[in-house]
């Protein structure tokens, strides 16, 4: 297409998350022009620590955003220049010969754990060599190998075993492809070469999926394929536009927040909290765990996780917040910004109180043994107080990833970016700011993530020659948090004198815990 840059461009985004399914529409300078947001319902479980979703739900859900968005906006289909989708990460969906689904989605936040596969002479090498845990965790991790032993017939019949992106770019094109910048999770992927590992790699050992049974992917910025007639019905975008790939939600939030500079840090204060550098060179910020392909081709995302992170803000008004819910809704306001108000008179570090925001397992850090832990507790110690807590131990344990990747990638990190829900509490930017001691920037748009999957859009469709180019016209700084020397003092002691060594000295507590009550499961 022309890049004449005069004209107004447009595209669609659609980002869907954990908690909502967004149709948003961009222009060729990143400014937002409209959005449609619907709430879906994360997962139901029929066991303990399943999590699953039907996928069709998500496709019904994604259609009802779009039908919402053209209601509600003066753009019209016919004005749209292209559609790209960022999803949630690792969401795995079984289709039939014909591409249907034969049982619901399992969805990111599932912690069923499966059988390991013989895997002939690997199996004492891996011992050898000191990666037979990391090899049997891997195993038990996949959820093929899960779906291989526990519900064969479902698996014989799997003709395709994708993620949820690749299943909603079928439904918007009928042509079952994907994005290299999606395929996260443990699958047969070659996260340095950035493609499916090779046919004879024995590596495959490890899964019981088949290399047939995988999507074609493609790198970011690279077509997809055509909206289709089926689906231009259900959605109303308008049939042939087409499709462009972007990347899972998190590479295309770091994408959109802090582009493609390697000095910058982008935090993302969502369900899963994490902190990601992006760059050209491939470094595994904690052993064995790899750097995700970013939103871009040809780079990596450096990322430490938390595994619920925002999730405990959530819990923390279902559980704790019923009289700020009940005021919010007579005074026509949001609960968090009555928290955030109540967060703001309480001092920072919270008279004492520190928490250790490890509500589930990590992926390599924290162990299986991992807890949740408060102490400090005072008779002076509010619900505010607990609040402000969740906020700092989340903030410090970015902290100790931002420190790790730096320490990793041998550079330092002069910039620091924030998105996510979480970056709409100004007490939360603040406090941020205050624990790493720099200043925090939100990026000019909320949606960070459907930022990054335009981005794309553009680069894909001509309209920028690549993908560095479009993130210098379309990324842009936002407010701007500046951290309090009394407060960043007082945070670095507590940091380091006491957040450091939480861990190390509460974990055989947590250990043992795990072994009276079974909980977490082995």
């Amino acid at each position: 297409m022309t890049n004449n840059l005069d004209a107004p461009i447009y595209f669609l985004a659609i980002d869907n998350g954990t908690q909502s399914v967004r149709a948003l529409i961009f222009d060729q300078f990143g400014s937002e022009i409209a959005k449609a947001r619907v709430i879906i319902e994360p997962y139901f479980s029929t066991q303990p620590n399943f999590a699953e979703q039907h996928a069709d739900y998500y496709w019904k859900k994604l259609s009802e955003a779009c039908q919402q968005l053209w209601q509600n906006c003066d753009i019209t289909p016919e004005q749209i220049a292209g559609v790209s989708l960022a999803t949630q990460r690792y969401t795995m969906i079984c289709l039939d010969k014909d591409k249907q689904p034969l049982r619901p989605a399992i969805v990111w936040m599932d912690l069923r754990r499966g059988e390991t596969n013989d895997i002939g002479f690997l199996g004492p090498l891996t011992k050898v060599i000191g990666m037979g845990e990391l090899v049997q965790e891997a195993q038990q991790k996949a959820r093929c190998n899960w779906l291989a032993h526990h519900e064969p017939e479902i698996w014989k019949k799997t003709a395709h075993y994708v993620n949820l992106s690749a299943y909603l770019t079928y439904q918007l094109t009928g042509e079952l492809a994907d994005s290299t910048g999606h395929s996260v999770g443990y699958l047969p992927y070659d996260y340095k070469a950035q493609t499916w590992m090779k046919p004879k790699d024995i590596k495959w050992r490890l899964f019981s999926c088949r290399p047939e049974q995988m999507p074609i992917i493609v790198p970011p910025g690279q077509p997809l394929g055509h909206i289709s007639a089926q689906a231009a019905a259900a959605t109303g975008i308008l049939e042939g536009t087409p499709m462009i790939a972007a990347a899972s939600d998190k590479a295309c939030e770091a994408l959109g927040a802090a582009g493609l500079a390697a000095d910058t840090a982008c935090l993302s204060f969502g369900t899963t909290a994490t902190i990601n550098n992006t760059s050209s060179n491939y470094v595994e910020i904690l052993k064995h765990m790899p750097a995700y392909t970013a939103a871009a081709p040809n780079y990596y995302n450096h990322e430490y996780m938390i595994y619920r992170g925002f999730w405990m803000v959530s819990w923390f008004k279902e559980q704790f917040a019923h009289y700020e819910e009940q005021l919010a809704k007579t005074q026509g306001i949001d609960t968090e910004k009555l928290l955030d108000q109540a967060v703001k008179d309480i001092p920072a570090g919270c008279m004492g109180l520190m928490m250790q925001p490890y509500w589930s397992p990590g992926v390599r850090h924290p162990g299986l043994e991992g807890k949740g832990a408060l102490i400090g507790f005072g008779d002076v110690h509010t619900r505010a107080h607990v609040y402000r807590a969740i906020l700092e131990g989340l903030a410090y344990e970015l902290k100790l990833g931002f420190d790790t990747i730096e320490k990793r990638i041998g550079k330092p990190i002069k910039h620091l970016r924030v998105a996510g829900g979480g970056s709409q509490s100004d007490s939360a930017m603040q406090l941020t700011a205050d624990i790493f001691g720099m200043p925090a920037y939100r990026p000019h748009t909320y949606e960070a993530s459907g930022l990054g999957a335009a981005i794309n859009c553009a680069v894909g469709l001509g309209v920028y020659p690549d993908h560095s180019t479009a993130t210098q016209a379309m990324t842009h700084l936002g407010d701007e948090f500046l951290p309090i020397d009394a407060n960043v003092q007082l945070y670095k002691r507590l940091y380091n004198e006491v957040y450091l060594k939480m861990y190390e000295r509460l974990k055989p507590l947590y250990q043992s815990i795990q072994d009276i009550t079974g909980y977490p499961a082995k």
